[in-house]
């Protein structure tokens, strides 16, 4: 009887055990419970309703899912990857570009605040991340989850002259269509991929700023093996004695060996390497981001699929390099890739307003304010011939809210790096802390506007509607408080050059923002500026117009500057002819006059200036 009773005992607990099991196969592989109706059920018509829609799971879709749930939102998350994360979970990202405050305060607080306390710290391991997000997800009763859908996209509406958005149409794997209606949609795609496809429109990449043809370096996230507490105090200590600015390490992150890096040669003139990121996962591993793939098109999936192969092609022997070259790294191998590569840059959307890196610079807050930053303007490289370049560190900015709402799409928000940011200006704002803040108040805004009974486009333009807005996100853990900071360079006579230069990126102050505007210009430096700025503005050919060369020695004077504008527009002068026809113009200005005569010299400050005048009254001259 005693063994009959053992042998019962036995069967429920394999049963229990076997439940436990299937239980961490479905959390585990999303898409199998996702499409197989453990989480949610469909009606046999296959249509839903919702109150509000969140297309892609990157950790800003996942903050404004979780958000629009905990704000009362029957909320769906849907995306056709298998699980949710995105950049974190599925290209392996694990450094954070953390956006601290003056007084080295996290400043985006919050849901970010929430995920990163349970994290290693500013790197980690993926799967620690898969983890929170899961248990972020999981807690919310209001929130159901679709992942693994071959294609999500949108269902319009004609209104008048608007597109409203109603809701999204995706196919399941067995190819079975469903229309998921929502009162309110948010895309949280890595590249607006439903705003696009729903009518909103954008720019691709740095072709705002007058570089079509340039596309921002995409990167293959690697993981190696062999790199325990050892060999990572010894990574640690070589950074700190190579001295290096900008470099660091910590107990999980190390930055720097950008020198050293630069005595690799890859195989394949498409690829290059940065200065290395490493960030520690568990045990003896850590992933590498540094190896840089151009001329990709991030929209295109062949163009992706291309990517990948040379960047698989090439680690092996930039593994090689590392281990004879980096301290730390002797006995690391390789154990894997990233199962999608990282994109930095795609769509830029036009929203109700379009954020600058001049807001960025100049440290603007904003009245609609809806999340912070303060990470250093960072335009990574296109290729061999542009290596990247740091336009700036601001102390503090705000994302306004009108940043999320698109132009001629009704009823969606955008969130993410996609945002209605101009390319320049995503070289901040596109980092994970601030999309996430940018995520969280997105759905706590879908709520409100519910509540209210009224548009997005609507409550953009009600300060009192967004006040409210600002007031339940603080009670939800974030700090919308308004700011001042100073703004760099913002004494300078030149400052309005600088300005003008910087929108397109033809000015650089790195981390310590000196744009050296007291440097005396060469002339090689001004015809290039100048040329840049009016090829931008449709106002150049391809070539550089004829000019008299003078022996490089020789100084920019105010005579030589004209000439060169002149030639410009087609006129062959002579210096002092030119300066003459400008001076008939009214073109020259008594500021740059007196400080060009005081220093005895064209500084690069007097050469944005003059530039500055000579682009806006080209057709006056």
């Amino acid at each position: 009887m005693s063994s009959l009773k053992n042998m019962i005992v036995l069967v429920v607990v394999l049963l229990l055990l076997a439940g436990c099991g299937a239980g961490w196969l479905f959390s585990r592989r999303p898409d199998l419970w996702a499409s197989g109706g453990v989480k949610r059920t469909l009606p046999e018509a296959g249509e839903a309703s919702y109150d509000l829609i969140v297309a892609g799971s990157d950790p800003e879709g996942i903050a404004a899912a979780v958000s629009g749930a905990r704000n009362g939102l029957r909320t769906l998350l849907v995306d056709t990857r298998p699980e949710p994360g995105g950049l974190m979970t599925r290209g392996w990202l694990n450094n954070l570009d953390m956006n601290y405050g003056p007084d080295g305060e996290i400043l985006n607080k919050g849901m970010f605040w929430e995920f990163y306390r349970q994290i290693e710290g500013d790197s980690f391991d993926p799967d620690t991340a898969d983890g929170v997000f899961r248990s972020l997800l999981g807690k919310e009763k209001n929130l159901e989850q679709l992942y693994g859908v071959l294609e999500i996209t949108p269902l319009t509406e004609r209104a008048g002259e608007k597109i409203f958005l109603s809701g999204v149409q995706v196919v399941l794997p067995s190819g079975r269509l469903e229309r998921l209606f929502a009162r309110r949609i948010i895309d949280a795609t890595q590249d607006a991929d439903l705003a696009a496809a729903a009518g909103v429109p954008y720019t691709v990449g740095l072709s705002d700023c007058g570089r079509p043809a340039e596309r921002i370096a995409v990167t293959l996230i690697f993981k190696l093996k062999g790199v325990g507490e050892k060999q990572w105090q010894r990574l640690r200590q070589a950074i700190a004695e190579h001295g290096e600015p900008h470099t660091g390490a910590n107990e999980r992150s190390a930055w720097g060996f950008a020198k050293t890096m630069k005595g690799y040669r890859p195989a394949n003139s498409r690829l290059g390497v940065r200065g290395l990121n490493l960030g520690r996962t568990k045990g003896d591993q850590v992933l590498i981001n540094a190896l840089h793939i151009f001329g990709v098109d991030p929209l295109s999936a062949e163009s992706r699929k291309e990517a990948r192969i040379l960047a698989e092609q090439e680690i092996p022997r930039l593994i090689e390099y590392l281990k004879k070259n980096i301290p730390g790294l002797e006995d690391a191998n390789l154990t894997g890739t990233a199962p999608e590569l990282y994109v930095r840059d795609s769509r830029h959307i036009l929203g109700l307003y379009r954020l600058s890196v001049n807001d960025i610079m100049e440290n603007r807050d904003f009245w609609d304010r809806i999340a912070f930053g303060s990470y250093p303007v960072d335009i990574q490289a296109t290729g061999p011939h542009f290596t990247g370049d740091v336009i700036g560190k601001p102390v503090k900015y705000a994302i306004p809210f009108r940043c999320l709402v698109p132009r001629e799409v009704e009823n969606l928000l955008v969130v993410g790096r996609s945002a209605s940011f101009d390319s320049l200006a995503a070289g901040s704002a596109r980092v994970i802390p601030v999309g996430m803040a940018t995520g969280q108040a997105a759905g706590a805004a879908a709520a409100l506007s519910i509540e209210k009974g009224i548009s997005f486009r609507e409550m953009s333009g009600s300060p009192e509607v967004i006040a409210e807005l600002q007031n339940r996100l603080n009670s939800q853990g974030m700090e919308l408080q308004p700011f001042q900071a100073p703004i760099s360079s913002e004494d300078h006579w030149a400052y309005p050059g600088l300005k003008f230069m910087r929108q397109w990126g033809l000015a650089s102050g790195g981390y310590t923002n000196n744009y050296r505007l007291d440097e005396e210009m060469k002339e090689e430096s001004f015809r290039n500026c100048l040329w840049a700025v009016l090829r931008i503005n449709g106002l150049a050919g391809s070539n550089l117009p004829p000019v008299e060369k003078y022996p490089q020695e020789k100084k920019l004077t105010l005579e030589r500057a004209a000439q060169i504008m002149c030639a410009f527009q087609g006129r062959q002068l002579s210096p002092e002819q030119a300066y003459r026809h400008l001076k008939e113009k009214g073109f020259w200005e008594s500021v740059v006059l007196d400080h060009v005569r005081k220093e005895g010299k064209i500084s690069r400050g007097a050469g944005y200036m003059l530039v500055k005048r000579f682009v806006e009254n080209y057709r006056e001259l």
